[in-house]
């Protein structure tokens, strides 16, 4: 088979698996990978915790794959202002959207939209030097904080909210979070789910470490908690979750600065505030015997000036493509959008899975993608190059980004393995040498 010319948008995990297997091919196929950002790994470096450097570890894998020489990186060029979806579909034989799931699912309840709530996307973003997000200022001069959701990523929130300027120093955290985190007069983080601790899609390994913080207490309702007979019948995470929460309920610690507590069966109706939030009105819920959950008509209320909503991403739209909005993700058939446009990862299927997810995803996009294109005469590449030229453009390619790298992990202070930039000037700056 003659060589495919192949872009992929969006440099996260999606985008560097399916270069990843496109490339493994002894065809000779050439992959460019565009991103908006001058940094590449997507959520790898700006959603992973920055306290969980291990996973981010990964990051070597996509680097050997950005070093091959048939994978190109072309950072700081985004779709939409600098070059469009059609003007690529004209320059390579197929265009693969890997732009993953940036933005928050909105909070559809009264209220949400009072200065004061947060999405997770936005509040991570912020604290993982997100360029889009340096400018927040979230609230943390609060006593109370809500942290809305039962994953992964509401776990990630409320850690990095109670943890101590020690346990956070030797972590790759946004210098811009660190002064408001540290002065914080946060006292009590509410977690809250509106199903059961048998519901909950945080792992053991998330959950244990809430239970791990030097200056925080864990209390957990041991009337929450289905009764201990009925272990046996748990399934997925919660086999290791529910009893985990079982003990940490049997054993709250008495001395905290902070008091995280995780509320189950309680639904939010309304955020409440007037110029800004001041609390959040919910509703308990009750499991029924089917597993899902009903309202039971009982309603309280609690105290919070910052309200993180962490109940999903959506996909960014691109002009032209067709969106799910339900799922948050591209209309597609198996990745295929239509002859020549594909999707992967998160834009393919909705924020789901994990970051090894991608992997599996990628190789069978790579081999749809090799089974159905046939090879053209377009300029792949050398066209790109040339419209970034004429636009007076400054693409930053992956040795300019191990510029970037180099100058973050120079500056960095106390143990941390890097201080990140966190404007896009300062990166390019860096990766020009100018």
């Amino acid at each position: 088979m003659t060589a495919l010319k192949i872009a992929i948008i969006g440099a996260g995990p999606a985008g560097y698996y399916t270069a990843e297997a496109l490339t493994a091919s002894p065809c000779g196929h050439t992959v460019d990978i565009i991103d908006r950002l001058p940094t590449p790994f997507g959520l790898i470096r700006a959603g992973v915790a920055p306290d969980h450097q291990s996973i981010k570890a990964v990051a070597k894998r996509y680097t050997a794959t950005a070093e091959r020489d048939n994978v190109h990186f072309v950072g700081n060029l985004a779709l939409g202002r600098d070059i469009t979806l059609g003007e690529l579909r004209t320059l390579y034989d197929a265009v693969v959207l890997a732009t993953g799931a940036g933005g928050d699912r909105k909070l559809n309840i009264e209220g949400a939209n009072l200065p004061g709530v947060i999405g997770s996307a936005t509040f991570v973003g912020w604290y993982n030097s997100h360029p889009d997000f340096t400018d927040l200022n979230p609230n943390l001069h609060c006593g109370h904080v809500a942290v809305i959701g039962n994953g992964n990523v509401a776990v990630d929130v409320v850690r990095i909210l109670a943890k101590t300027q020690e346990e956070l120093a030797a972590t790759d955290l946004a210098e811009h979070a660190r002064p408001g985190l540290a002065g914080s007069k946060i006292t009590d983080i509410y977690m809250l789910g509106r199903r059961g601790p048998e519901d909950a899609k945080y792992t053991p390994k998330e959950i244990g470490e809430l239970a791990k913080l030097e200056r925080a207490r864990v209390l957990v309702d041991p009337a929450d908690l289905p009764d201990a007979s009925l272990d046996g019948t748990l399934e997925g995470p919660a086999k290791k979750t529910v009893p985990l929460l079982r003990e940490i309920a049997a054993n709250p610690r008495t001395d905290a600065e902070i008091t995280i507590h995780l509320k189950f069966y309680a639904r939010p109706m309304a955020v409440l505030g007037e110029d800004s939030v001041s609390g959040l009105r919910l509703e308990r819920t009750a499991r029924q015997d089917d597993g899902s959950v009903m309202g039971t008509g009982e309603t309280f209320t609690l105290d919070a000036g910052l309200v993180i909503p962490a109940i999903g991403y959506l996909a960014s739209r691109i002009e032209d493509v067709p969106y799910d909005p339900s799922q948050g993700a591209f209309i597609n058939t198996d990745g295929l959008i239509e002859p020549g446009l594909y999707c992967v990862g998160w834009a393919r299927r909705g924020p789901t899975g994990t970051i090894g997810t991608n992997k599996p995803d990628g190789s069978e996009i790579a081999k749809r993608i090799m089974d159905e294109v046939q090879p053209s005469d377009k300029p792949g590449r050398a066209g790109l190059d040339g419209l970034i030229r004429d636009r007076g453009l400054k693409a930053v390619t992956f040795r300019d980004w191990t510029k970037i790298d180099a100058a973050e992990q120079a500056a960095a202070k106390q143990g941390a393995p890097r201080a990140k930039f966190s404007a896009i000037d300062d990166m390019v700056r860096v990766a020009k040498g100018d």
